[in-house]
């Protein structure tokens, strides 16, 4: 079966096992964290680099991570890569990929202005007196700046979910009648209902979580980042395109 793979759903499977391997080998034999310098950080942090909107794409968490999201990518990309070609097929996945990133991001600013914005006036108009941080006591400004940096720091994503979610939204578009199995409905849905139902429990817990509601350290708005950069981009190629694939799409 991994034989049969399209060529660009197999290598991005060998290279997302591998950085995963290297994860988890380096720390170990080299003391390197490839999250820290490859994972996406808000852009205000000092450890943000421009490159890791597309770097992050290819670290994950833990084993767990890494298998939902290359089977998912077994499941739905092989027929995606088929009917677009490979290299149509990358280019959707890097930019809804990048698009998960940047939604991420704008998430991230909204919900970290307030601390920012605080701590950038009390640095400003000077500290009376030792701030008490929970375990940590702040003593002077530049403390203060260094520790709002730490804290910043903390926030990492990592992961290839944004491009996967774009990926189902390409297969919910292009194949939209074809039955998924999904564990553990006992009947067959649609693609284009599962789709649907997805994106709105992503919305939802989202929402639920930038409210405070819920703590599941998942980037529910970067994977739906991911479906609005991906039907962004099928609505353009159908418009400027004579391929069936995108002509024929509903």
């Amino acid at each position: 079966m991994f034989g049969r793979l399209s060529p660009v759903v197999k290598n991005l499977i060998i290279i997302n096992a591998l950085m995963w391997l290297a994860t988890m080998v380096l720390p170990k034999f080299a003391s390197i964290d490839l999250n820290a310098y490859l994972g996406l950080h808000y852009f205000e942090a000092s450890k943000f680099n421009i490159s890791q909107i597309i770097t992050y794409m290819f670290m994950h968490s833990g084993f767990e991570h890494l298998f939902f999201n290359m089977f998912s990518l077994f499941m739905f990309g092989s027929l995606l890569e088929n009917a677009w070609g490979s290299k149509r097929f990358l280019t959707y996945y890097i930019l809804t990929g990048i698009g998960a990133a940047l939604a991420q991001e704008i998430t991230w600013y909204f919900s970290l202005r307030d601390f920012s914005d605080e701590v950038a006036r009390i640095a400003a108009n000077g500290l009376n007196g030792p701030l008490y941080l929970g375990n940590k006591v702040v003593s002077s400004a530049p403390e203060l700046l260094k520790y709002k940096d730490f804290i910043l720091n903390r926030f990492i994503t990592v992961g290839a979910s944004g491009s996967v979610f774009g990926l189902l939204l390409a297969f919910g578009m292009i194949f939209p009648n074809m039955r998924l199995y999904i564990f553990p409905l006992p009947i067959p849905i649609k693609a284009k209902y599962f789709v649907i139902f997805y994106g709105l429990f992503e919305l939802f817990a989202g929402i639920r979580s930038v409210s405070g509601l819920s703590s599941d350290n998942v980037a529910h708005f970067a994977h739906l980042g991911g479906l609005v950069f991906g039907l962004i981009l099928i609505l353009i190629w159908r418009r400027t395109t004579n391929d069936n694939n995108f002509n024929q799409m509903y």
